[in-house]
């Protein structure tokens, strides 16, 4: 006796008998119509819940490490809206044949959706590493890491190429193996057209290894008319903004082939270098009398240097014999510009915004044409622009101020009105002469 056949319906078969199939219209063309619809539908909430359900369960994992940062960067960027499509596209293209429009139309649509699915997968990761940049980009803003924008440029470069040959392999039904074996016939080309691409990659790595450019240094490049900070540092290019507030594009590789100046270690030492010269008029340099030494003693800075000078050369000359002694050619006396350089020295060892752990001299340098230069070097505490000028100038002020007090004068070429000043006191008639200026007669040719 053959077996019976069970007919039970399951409850689920009920209600789609009773609730649903009335609904179902009988042309073939509105049931694919009915068909299309649903099967949006459904991709439309899938693709919905897939970038909320990733956006929700990466955006919790990330915030249990303690990376705020990059939950916020990968969700401001879209990836979890790109995955999103992605997944939407790959259930189309699963569930095509569904349609029944013809197994050609159908196989050509099943690929067109998976290429196109492909796009947004590598969209998506082109966006996760632009949301690297961003995190980069905090962390260099804080000193914390070094910029990595030409080696995730080059990454990117490196997806989409990827992308490429995938899609490709996948409109034509290819191997992706086959696709990348006919790039080594196109490798000189492809040397040729990225040439400067590789140039620039090879740039970046040597400069982000060696630590030799970071985005805020300050920088002088003058063959490129670069003089200011670093306001950006891609793969090809680095952005200068100049003090004039235009901005200065570097090709990468120029930056390693080429020299330039970075002021980035001068800032991290803490000092400032101050190096300017005063150019002393020859005719003002002579001796200093007793009268005059004691006169400068009363000057703070030069009490202790007067009193020990003057006792080592009270020493000197009294070995001297009798005879030589009487000549003042054989005695050691104090001069004007020692004792300037002497009081220039005592400035900056009491100038709380010199440094003085570090070289700090008040030289004299070869006499020439435009007097004797007395050159002042140190360095400031305080190594912002507007900071450093001020400190720079203070302090030559003050020195330009105290050479009258020792009888000197700073050189200066004269000028038309000096000269016309001579040619009218050659024409004038005789009578007394004219006073000399105050202090000397600075102003005057040679003087």
């Amino acid at each position: 006796m053959p077996p019976t056949l069970n007919t039970a319906r399951t409850p689920l078969e009920i209600w789609l008998d009773a609730w649903i199939l009335p609904w179902v219209p009988q042309d073939a063309w509105a049931q694919a119509l009915v068909g299309v619809l649903a099967l949006a539908g459904v991709v439309w909430l899938a693709g919905l819940l897939a970038s909320r359900g990733l956006a929700l369960a990466l955006g919790r994992a990330l915030r249990a490490l303690g990376r705020d940062d990059w939950s916020q960067a990968v969700a401001r960027r879209g990836v979890y809206r790109h995955l999103g499509h992605a997944v939407s596209l790959l259930l189309i293209a699963a569930n095509i044949r569904l349609l029944s429009i013809g197994s050609t139309i159908e196989s050509s649509l099943e690929r067109l959706i998976q290429a196109v699915a492909l796009i947004y997968v590598f969209l998506a990761l082109t966006r996760l590493l632009r949301a690297w940049q961003d995190v980069n980009m905090l962390r260099v803003q804080q000193g914390r890491g070094r910029p990595i924008k030409g080696y995730l440029e080059i990454a990117q470069l490196a997806v989409w190429a990827l992308c490429l040959v995938l899609v490709v392999s996948v409109l034509l039904n290819q191997s992706p193996l086959l696709m990348i074996s006919g790039l080594g016939a196109l490798s000189a080309v492809l040397l040729l057209v990225f040439k400067d691409t590789l140039l620039s990659l090879v740039a970046s790595t040597q400069m982000n290894t060696n630590d030799m450019l970071r985005i805020g240094d300050w920088i002088e490049m003058p063959q490129a008319g670069a003089d200011g900070f670093v306001i950006d540092m891609a793969l090809h290019t680095v952005k200068v903004q100049n003090w004039d507030k235009t901005v200065t594009t570097i090709p990468t590789y120029k930056l390693f082939s080429e020299s330039y100046r970075n002021w980035r270690q001068m800032f991290e030492s803490g000092g400032r270098r101050i190096k300017r010269t005063l150019r002393i008029d020859a005719e003002s340099v002579r001796f200093l009398d007793d009268a005059e030494i004691l006169a400068l003693r009363r000057y703070r800075l030069l009490g202790d240097y007067l009193a020990a000078k003057q006792s080592a050369l009270e020493d000197t000359n009294q070995a001297l014999q009798e005879e030589a002694a009487g000549i003042p050619a054989n005695r050691r006396r104090l001069t004007n510009l020692g004792t300037f350089r002497a009081y220039a020295l005592a400035c900056l060892q009491r100038n709380p915004d010199i440094r003085q752990d570090m070289t700090m001299i008040v030289r004299m340098l070869e006499p020439d044409s435009q007097g004797i230069p007395v050159e002042v070097y140190c360095f400031s505490r305080l190594t912002a622009w507007v900071d450093y000028e001020r400190v720079q100038g203070d302090l030559f002020d003050h020195l330009l101020a105290i050479l009258p007090e020792l009888s000197l004068r700073v050189y200066q070429a004269p000028s038309g009105h000096v000269f016309a000043r001579l040619a009218g006191a050659a024409g004038a008639p005789d009578g007394p002469p004219e006073a000399p200026p105050e202090n000397g007669a600075a102003g005057m040719p040679g003087g």
